[in-house]
């Protein structure tokens, strides 16, 4: 299915086994006795068995009762995969709330008297509610911490600290009458390693927050986040706790929507029993989730009033804007509607209503609704969704509290895959291919298998470039997670824009105020946030990267070539150098020899675009780049571009692979196959999908694909695509073709066309390869052409010296003549780059030549 469940723990295999051994050993221990504990546990207590908490370090506590009623607690160690038994109660009360401290020396509990026979709690009466602190490090007192008629809920800090024992420990209350209390609980050592509460008689408290009506805790980052109504508006507050007992109101963030009548509620405080599922179902549903880039999402689904239409938002605080959406649900039968579930996927927010719809939420780059999945309908991805709401803890971690089962949910990368393959929009494509790779993992072998499906569906997409899409998309993530605020530097998809309906869901975006810091110095999540932030908040200009002024540059520079005006070699030099350094760079991360004969060439016109490349990313991220050395930015940079010529190649090579190409097909002198059809027509997708985004392409990609066009094309077909861009003209495929082919009528026309189309520079260096008059002509007529360009005419003499011409045609013999006095006034100027045999003489020869052609003699 789409998601992927890891089970992290199962209270049947991880807990109940263990159980059963505990109370095998106490039957065999007999009338030797003992306090109570696990030993009183029944064989068949796994209906009371439920997880209550799951603390920072992973360790999982859980409650049940023995045969008498009594409550046992127990822990297991997530690190050692241990159980251990913390306390047992000899009353018969119901749990609401269970901490332990890191050392596990001291229990916090919250419990009520299990309503059975209308008895008062007889441990304090006159309240409903207990709160105890215990010391556990062995078993001794037992301390009242709140004894009131409404439930209070507890939680340890456990703060990032080495692993030596903390003097104090941090205990929160969560009061159902809206208030947070924080209790510093001092211990020390009595008797050896007996831990006791210090001064247990007073101890120092404060409030940490009130008049709230909803709350988060966020145990991983240490984080709690509430809502508070002032003036009837809901109001976002988050503080953060430290190891040294302080905490910090972060942010204030208003939040539209509406929880006057909402009631009272708590999310993560604790493990929640889920068996009243069509009661949850009812009521709101709000989460805040983050991640390491800095991402502040809100996920809210209102009160369900009706089943024919669901609306759920999502507040993207990190952007500036919220998203809301509405799908149409139709009939349904409420008996099998279990609520709505949103899910932390790391750069995702899983949303969705088992049995109707699955949206896979692109919190990153949310601004295109193409970049998000979203399904409903007869879908097998919506129908192998867990049917069980899950309850979304921290992180990808999320407890199925009928089962008792903890997981750690992934993107299940392989099916994702598979659904790429088969689908039929191309939104579901779009969002899907960079679903999968975001994903990370093995990311060489999931690129040859997306290359292998885009060699299948070359044409299959109709809203955008799928090999353009791939390039971009795989070269962001290949270098995304190296560094933060990448995500607004590098371009992340090809499109800009998204006009088309998704099938199924309506959305309407709203911009939101940005949460105001409360505090002015930040490290590590929040300084990504704040960068975030001030980002949206000042509207910066778009920072993604283009290659616009490479685009200028480059032709600058090739216009200097044409005109052999350099206006600094040195400049240029630079250049070409950081194109080696690419080169160098790629060679040196590919671990297999390669089929295709690429980067086997010169191509000073593609070295040229790939270094200016080299010289604007790199000046781009210098100046955005905070913080960052130059050095890592330059070898970034450096990757970048190695890995969009990579795909290239691995794309080419993937169908040179496929079609089983070998290399006779670099001659000219044999008949193309169906198979160098298929490869050209990859080539030249390729080639279009580079072209509009100005991307440099692999030194010999040209040669190759024009070797491959002679081949397969008819000649008006060859000059149509030579005439228009699509195939450029190489010295070295020129080279080959007027090496490779004789002298027959087809291939001297084709020769000759070929010729007249090359630039003067290449042009010249061809036509003495051409042992053929045509190639004399052309020879001498740019021969001429340089002699006479800048010639001024002079008095001559009437009387010509007719012994050194063996003819009688005065026109051919006065224009020798001139030429011959022109090359003798500056043999240097004049001489023709390879051709120290080219003068008047091979001028006038050719000549003649030409005219007994065109006379048929």
């Amino acid at each position: 299915m789409a998601l992927c469940l890891v089970a992290d723990f199962d209270l049947r295999k991880d807990v109940l086994p263990w159980l059963r051994a505990q109370r095998a050993a106490s039957e065999a221990a007999g009338a030797r006795g003992g306090g109570p504990g696990a030993r009183d546990v029944l064989e068949n207590s796994y209906d009371s068995l439920r997880v209550l908490n799951v603390e920072r370090n992973g360790n999982i506590i859980y409650t049940c009762k023995d045969n008498k009623g009594n409550v046992f607690f127990g822990l297991y160690d997530y690190q050692t995969k241990q159980n251990e038994h913390l306390y047992t109660f000899e009353k018969d009360l119901q749990v609401i709330s269970c901490s332990v401290n890191r050392e596990r020396t001291l229990l916090a509990a919250s419990l009520v008297q299990a309503a059975k026979d209308g008895r008062r709690n007889e441990l304090q009466p006159g309240s409903k509610c207990l709160t105890l602190l215990v010391e556990i490090h062995p078993v001794n007192n037992v301390k009242v911490l709140k004894a009131v008629d409404s439930c209070i809920w507890v939680q340890f800090l456990y703060p990032h600290v080495e692993s030596h024992p903390l003097p104090e420990n941090h205990l929160l209350l969560i009061s159902e009458e809206k208030y947070i209390e924080q209790f510093h609980v001092q211990v020390i050592q009595e008797d050896g390693n007996k831990v006791v509460i210090k001064n247990s008689g007073h101890l120092p408290r404060e409030r940490v927050a009130e008049d709230f009506v909803w709350a988060q805790w966020d145990m991983s980052e240490q984080r709690l986040y509430y809502i508070d109504l002032k003036k009837s508006r809901s109001i976002l507050k988050c503080i953060q706790f430290y190891s040294n007992e302080h905490f910090t109101v972060m942010f204030e963030a208003p939040l539209d929507i509406s929880l006057s009548d909402s009631g009272f509620k708590l999310v993560n405080f604790g493990c929640d029993d889920l068996r009243d599922q069509e009661k949850l179902s009812k009521h709101l549903t709000l989460y805040v989730f983050t991640n390491r880039t800095g991402s502040l999402c809100v996920c809210y689904c209102p009160n369900i009033d009706s089943w024919e239409r669901i609306t759920y938002s999502v507040f993207y605080f990190h952007k500036g804007h919220s998203k809301t959406f509405t799908v149409a649900l139709g009939s349904v039968d409420s008996r099998v509607t279990k609520g709505i579930t949103f899910l932390n996927l790391d750069y995702y927010v899983a949303v969705y209503l088992p049995g109707h719809f699955f949206h896979l939420l692109n919190i990153q780059h949310p601004d295109l609704i193409c970049h998000s999945l979203f399904l409903t309908g007869n879908n097998e991805v919506i129908d192998m969704l867990p049917h069980r709401p899950f309850q979304s803890l921290s992180g990808p971690l999320v407890l199925d509290g009928g089962s008792g089962k903890l997981y750690r949910v992934l993107l299940n990368q392989s099916y994702l895959l598979e659904f790429l393959r088969d689908t039929r929009l191309d939104c579901e494509r779009m969002a899907l291919l960079h679903c999968v790779l975001s994903c990370g993992r093995d990311p060489r072998r999931l690129e040859a298998k997306i290359i292998q499906w885009i060699s299948e569906n070359i044409s299959a997409c109709h809203s955008f470039d799928l090999i353009q899409e791939f390039i971009i998309a795989s070269s962001y993530w290949s270098i995304y997670p190296e560094t933060s605020n990448m995500d607004k530097l590098l371009p992340y998809s090809s499109l800009l824009t998204w006009n088309t309906e998704i099938p199924g869901i309506t959305l309407v975006t709203e911009e939101i105020p940005l949460p105001l810091m409360k505090v002015h110095s930040f490290k590590g999540y929040w300084e990504k946030l704040n960068s975030n932030l001030e980002y949206a908040k000042y509207s910066k200009p778009h920072l993604h990267y283009n290659n616009g002024v490479v685009r200028r540059e480059w032709h600058s520079l090739i216009s200097e070539e044409k005109t052999g005006k350099r206006s600094s070699l040195v400049y240029v030099r630079n250049i070409l150098d950081n194109a080696i350094k690419v080169i160098s760079n790629l060679q040196a991360k590919t671990l297999e020899p390669r089929l295709t004969p690429l980067l086997q060439e010169e191509d000073n016109h593609q070295r040229l675009l790939m270094g200016l490349m080299v010289s604007e990313l790199k000046d781009h991220l210098l100046r955005h780049l905070q913080g960052v050395e130059k050095k890592k930015i330059e070898q970034m940079v450096l990757d970048y571009i190695s890995k969009l010529l990579d795909l290239i190649c691995q794309i080419l090579e993937a169908s040179w692979r496929k079609h089983n190409l070998h290399p006779w097909v670099l001659h000219f002198n044999r008949r193309a196959s169906a198979a160098e059809f298929a490869v050209f027509h990859i080539m030249t997708r390729i080639l279009e999908a580079t072209r509009s985004l100005f991307l440099p392409l692999p030194p010999g990609f040209h040669t190759l694909h024009t070797i491959l066009g002679v081949h397969c094309l008819p000649l008006h077909n060859l000059l149509h695509y030579i005439d228009n861009g699509v195939l450029l003209l190489t010295e070295t495929a020129v080279t080959r073709l007027m090496k490779d082919l004789d002298n027959t009528e087809k291939n001297e026309k084709l020769k000759f066309s070929i010729i007249v189309r090359l630039p003067p520079r290449i042009g010249q260096k061809i036509c003495r390869l051409w042992d053929h008059p045509m190639s004399s002509n052309i020879i001498s007529r740019n021969h001429v052409k340089r002699l006479l360009q800048d010639y001024s005419k002079q008095p001559r003499s009437s009387v010509m010296d007719k012994s050194s011409f063996s003819l009688e045609f005065l026109p051919l013999n006065y224009f020798i003549e001139i030429l011959t006095d022109v090359e003798s006034s500056n043999p240097a100027l004049y001489a023709f780059e390879g051709h120290d045999n080219v003068d008047a003489k091979f001028v006038e020869e050719a000549a003649l030549k030409h005219t007994t052609m065109l006379l048929g003699l």
